[in-house]
Parts: structure tokens; C-alpha cells; sequence
């Protein structure tokens, strides 16, 4: 068993490589080393799911920067190598592994799918950076969205390339502000820092964009840890809300909307993951005009660029399960590789300052950095849930049949928010 665990781990960390090494490796210079990316997230227990498609979104932008040459230094082209460390949804394994990955020589660290992870890691990341210099890491998140994560508790060493909660909240709020029939909503989400933060945000626009609106229900439930969420769903029911607003993610949304239908359910989702990892095809054909999602991009964003760009992940990875592409995670690697590129050198510092500058443009979608809290300014989109075929619905969801149409589009100086971030800088 052991074996196989080392075997299948040394396997992982040249995959990235793997595609192209034959092609690139005369731009090489025979002792320059791959450039270490380290990814620490769930790749067992209940989230496995989530971290195995962030794995694959990651692995395919290093694959391309790899294809075309590596990342261009004054002393020779180098690869991207993606590392994977399984924190198994704990922060101490989250810890452990950052400490592996530094053993191991990686100084950039990314993940996203746990804000109390991410919070966790930041902390770690300042203490070792400010006690060893030699040996500082960057920290790369593409899915904490607790705001305070470059609000009050904002550094240096962290970047974050997805729109934070507050953010994603005034979007699905937008939506929720022309339909003048929706009258009672109910709040649920995950008890900890991120599900707490939607709650909360929710509340607020909500008494501010829609006094009229009355929240029947304020639910947090475990993370990871509910397997039947029947009773949820007869608080819902119970509550006559017409509308559910949760950031539920992972197998807590599958879960969560799977025992809503099955409670006779007919209202609307406001969602910030309802569009992957089993929600549609759990929903079925009562989410069609009710689940709405909120993203950095979807999949049937109608313009030529988007439609390569999808076409081309699914080429990659053609399994309906492993339908799961993001946008911000080609961007988050894309910006990295000009950042260290701009900085001439792999030095935490310097990348650091360049990424700070960092303006990357993919497949249409623009995205730059926001020097002030590290925060990634984007275009959003707001989709709602319809069968593949309807106007507007080219492409579904892992083979569910449903896909989404974007009926919104918030560009980035509209998605933006301020920062409370007073960032300390060496």
C-alpha cells in the first residue's frame, strides 16, 4: 500500500510534464530544474471531488505554458511542475503538507476550496517568511473567498484570482433586484468562516437592495459532515421561502439541493457553485429557470474565444464527470508565469512585485491584479439553469443534459469593492 502511495505521488509530479518534456527539453539547459507549483487540498475524504477537478483545471495551464516553451528566464527556458499534497480537509494536514511542499523545494503554494484553510496557510506563510527569508513561499488562492482574506487579514505573500464573497453576494444580488415577485428567502450555508461571511453579506444587500424581501430561515450546518439533509429541507419547505441563497459547495450542495427536490421544493437557488460537481444533474428538471450561479465564467458565454477554450479543456479531459473548468485557475497560472518572467528570476520578492502588476488576458476574458489587497479584478457572468439545446444552452454539465445561459454580465470595474487591506510590504 505504501509503495503504491509513493509510486502513484512521484507519478503526479511529473504529469504536468509529461505531455510536452519530449518537445521542450532541448530548450533546456540540462541543470535548470523544474519551477515547483505545490497544490494542498482535499484529494481525499469527502471533498476529493473538488480537489481532483481543481487538480485538473491546474495541471492543463501548466500543461500549455509548458508547450510553448516553459516560462523564459536569462538563463534558459524552465517547466512548470504541478505537486500535489493532500491536506485531507484538515488544517493541521493542511499545515504538514505546506511544510512537505517547502521540503520538497516548492516556494509556490496554491489552494482555495477552504477559507479556514487559507487562513490557516497565510498565517503559516508570514511566520516562516519573516523567520527564514531563504526559504519564503508564495500563496496562490483560487477559491477562498472570505472577504477578510485581503481585507483585515490581507499580506503580502497572498494573491487571490477568484471574486470574494461580498463580490459574488452583489452579483446573484442583481439578479435577485428585478424579480419583484420574490418576497421570502431563506439562508443557509456552511459553519465556518466563508459560509458564515455569504450569511452575513446576504442579510446586508439584502436590507439594503430589497427591504421588502423577508428572510424566513438562517441555517449553518457542519462542513463535509451532514449526510442527510432532509431535515434541512423541511425547515425550507416549513418556511414557505420562494428562494434558497446558500455558498454551499462540494458534496454540501449536491446534497443540499438533491433533498430540496426530493422535499417537493420549487423554488429558486441562488447559488455561487450550482453549475458543477453533481448539483444539475441532482436538481434535474426542477432547477430549469431556478438555479442561478453566480461565476468568473461559464461555459456558454457566447463569443467565439469562450467556446475554443472550452471546447478545447473538454478535449483534454473528454469524461462527462470531469467537466469542471475555471477560467481564473488558467489566469491564476497564466499571470504567475509573467510574473516570473517580468521578475528575471524565481525570487519570492520579485515575483511577488510582479505579480502585484500582473494583467493577463485568455480566451477573451481579461483579469489584473489589484496591487492595494492582492485582490484579482474580473469580469463576473450570472447563469441560469436550462436544458442543453434551449437558446442560449450550446454546452451542459457533466453530461446532466443541463447547462446554464448567461443572462447577466458585470464587468470588472462593476464587480469590484473596496478594500479595508492595509498591507505590510518587506
Amino acid at each position: 500500500m505504501a509503495s503504491s502511495f509513493i509510486w502513484r505521488r512521484r507519478a503526479l509530479k511529473f504529469a504536468a510534464l509529461a505531455l510536452c518534456a519530449g518537445a521542450i527539453a532541448p530548450l533546456q539547459a540540462e541543470d535548470s530544474k523544474p519551477i515547483r507549483l505545490a497544490l494542498i487540498e482535499s484529494m481525499s475524504g469527502p471533498f476529493a471531488n473538488t480537489g481532483e477537478a481543481v487538480f485538473r483545471n491546474l495541471l492543463w495551464a501548466v500543461e500549455r505554458v509548458n508547450a510553448r516553451g516553459g516560462v523564459k528566464l536569462p538563463g534558459g527556458a524552465r517547466f512548470l511542475q504541478l505537486d500535489r499534497y493532500d491536506s485531507k480537509g484538515q488544517n493541521e494536514e493542511a499545515l504538514s503538507a505546506l511544510r512537505a511542499a517547502m521540503d520538497d523545494g516548492a516556494r509556490i503554494v496554491l489552494q482555495g476550496n477552504s477559507s479556514a484553510t487559507a487562513a490557516a496557510l497565510i498565517d503559516a506563510i508570514d511566520k516562516n517568511n519573516e523567520r527564514d527569508p531563504a526559504r519564503r513561499v508564495l500563496f496562490l488562492n483560487y477559491s477562498a473567498v472570505d472577504p477578510i482574506l485581503t481585507n483585515e487579514r490581507c499580506s503580502f505573500w497572498h494573491f487571490r484570482f477568484d471574486a470574494h464573497a461580498d463580490m459574488r453576494v452583489a452579483a446573484l444580488m442583481e439578479m435577485m433586484k428585478g424579480d419583484k415577485s420574490l418576497k421570502r428567502v431563506y439562508l443557509i450555508g456552511q459553519d465556518y468562516s466563508f459560509g458564515q461571511s455569504v450569511l452575513r453579506e446576504s442579510k446586508r444587500q439584502l436590507a439594503e437592495l430589497r427591504p421588502d424581501v423577508q428572510i424566513v430561515g438562517e441555517e449553518l450546518h457542519p462542513m463535509g459532515r451532514v449526510k442527510d439533509f432532509s431535515p434541512y429541507a423541511t425547515k425550507i419547505m416549513a418556511s414557505g421561502a420562494q428562494a434558497v441563497v446558500t455558498g454551499n459547495w462540494g458534496n454540501d450542495l449536491t446534497l443540499l439541493v438533491k433533498a430540496a427536490r426530493e422535499a417537493g421544493f420549487n423554488g429558486s437557488f441562488y447559488t455561487f457553485y450550482g453549475n458543477a460537481l453533481g448539483a444539475p444533474a441532482a436538481i434535474g428538471d426542477a432547477g430549469i429557470g431556478r438555479v442561478i450561479a453566480v461565476a468568473d465564467w461559464l461555459p456558454n458565454v457566447q463569443t467565439p474565444e469562450s467556446e475554443a477554450f472550452y471546447q478545447s479543456f473538454r478535449a483534454r479531459f473528454p469524461k462527462p464527470s470531469d467537466d469542471y473548468v475555471h477560467m481564473r485557475m488558467q489566469l491564476l497560472v497564466e499571470a504567475l508565469a509573467q510574473a516570473i518572467e517580468k521578475a528575471g528570476a524565481v525570487d519570492t520578492v520579485a515575483v511577488a512585485r510582479a505579480l502585484e502588476q500582473a494583467d493577463v488576458m485568455l480566451a477573451g476574458q481579461r483579469g489584473r491584479m489589484r496591487a492595494e489587497d492582492h485582490q484579482f479584478q474580473q469580469t463576473l457572468v450570472v447563469g441560469v439553469m436550462d436544458k442543453q439545446g434551449s437558446p442560449g444552452v450550446k454546452f451542459d454539465v457533466e453530461g446532466s443534459g443541463y447547462g446554464f445561459r448567461v443572462v447577466k454580465t458585470i464587468p470588472a470595474e462593476r464587480a469590484q469593492m473596496p478594500t479595508s487591506c492595509r498591507m505590510q510590504r518587506p
